[in-house]
């Protein structure tokens, strides 16, 4: 069933200003969730590359056979005949395009199957192989005919789910694959369900109104280069989500909670190693004697050339340009009380933890 331009027009006006801020929004959350998470780009996983070959070529190969040139033969395209065309003419013009004049098998098999108009509008349904090799459809019975097409036409869908199966395995793609595996199954399931459902719920007898051969509607062929299409456009999809979310670029989960507390705990022992490191030094140098000695000279030289540059006139002028006009010595003050309370512990505190210990 047709939903009329005007009923599709007619939703977007009324729908679309209230879905596209919420599309809108939604989209920035996903691009800006990773930096909002403190996640980083990173390149391409080698895993991920391997399950995008996979994905890639999938698709190339389903958009190559959505092609009609891959596609079976129509035998009124070919012979440019209207549907009314009686079956001896209809033949005769095909058996002229074969080589040495000859039918194939399948040519006689549906010479024999176009008894009627019926038969000629389940051949546009189901197309030439259904209508040729089955042997219990009559159609008397059009729906034995879609009993036997049923395999072959969900048949692309399962190759599909077998190919997006192992490109988001472990084995291919590692870590970065397994969180679209469920999507992509769930996608390959409904497009078969919704396959399966146009070619049963199809209206077969429209096309015994057509009188010339532009009329008719070729729904097995203008089917499966759908079916096809939409298999390359859902590899091609799953292939763009695999590369957002490996690269962290977007659909990137933050770091188990486990993880998190693992990198901060190994951090902080590095930053106390460092520590002790400077202490070890520090402690070296109190000790001896002739480090202790530089250290003293250095600082005595350090305090008496700063002396000498506070007491240049420009410096002085500078600083007290500063005091007076740019800085606020109360909230540096304030704040440098407020970071020693938070570094060293109250006297209160100190003699308290003291008397505990």
């Amino acid at each position: 069933m047709a939903i009329p331009w005007g009923t599709i027009k007619s939703l977007l006006i009324f729908f679309g200003p209230m879905l596209l801020p919420k599309a809108i929004s939604y989209y920035r959350s996903i691009r800006n969730g990773p930096q909002a998470a403190g996640i980083s780009i990173r390149p391409l996983p080698p895993q991920a590359f391997r399950a995008l070959a996979v994905l890639a070529g999938a698709a190339l190969v389903f958009l190559i056979s959505a092609l009609p040139y891959f596609g079976p033969e129509n035998v009124f395209t070919r012979t440019q005949s209207r549907l009314q065309i009686p079956t001896d003419v209809l033949f005769n013009r095909l058996a002229s395009l074969r080589p040495d004049g000859a039918l194939s098998t399948t040519d006689a098999a549906l010479r024999g199957k176009f008894v009627n108009l019926e038969s000629r509008l389940l051949y546009l349904q189901f197309g030439p192989e259904v209508l040729a090799s089955c042997a219990f459809c009559t159609s008397e019975d059009p729906r034995s005919y879609f009993y036997y097409a049923l395999p072959a036409l969900l048949a692309p869908h399962l190759v599909n789910l077998v190919i997006v199966s192992l490109a988001t395995s472990d084995l291919v793609a590692g870590p970065h694959g397994p969180k679209w595996r469920t999507t992509a199954a769930v996608a390959t399931g409904l497009g078969a369900a919704l396959d399966a459902w146009l070619a049963s719920s199809y209206n077969y007898q429209a096309n015994a109104r057509a009188t010339r051969l532009a009329e008719l509607d070729l729904f097995f062929w203008n089917a499966r280069g759908a079916r096809h299409l939409c298999l390359a456009l859902l590899d091609a999809a799953m292939a763009c989500l695999l590369y957002l979310s490996s690269t962290n670029r977007a659909f990137a989960a933050p770091p188990a909670a486990a993880v998190r507390v693992e990198a901060v705990t190994r951090q902080l022992l590095t930053t106390k190693s460092r520590l002790n490191a400077v202490g070890i030094v520090k402690n070296t140098a109190i000790r001896d004697e002739d480090l202790r000695a530089r250290n003293q000279a250095y600082w005595q030289h350090e305090g008496r050339l700063m002396r000498e540059v506070m007491e240049e006139r420009d410096v002085v002028e500078g600083v007290n340009d500063a005091l007076q006009n740019r800085i606020n010595i109360q909230d540096i003050t304030r704040d440098a009380d407020a970071y020693a309370l938070n570094v060293l512990p109250r006297m209160e505190q100190a003699v308290q933890e003291s008397i505990v210990g």
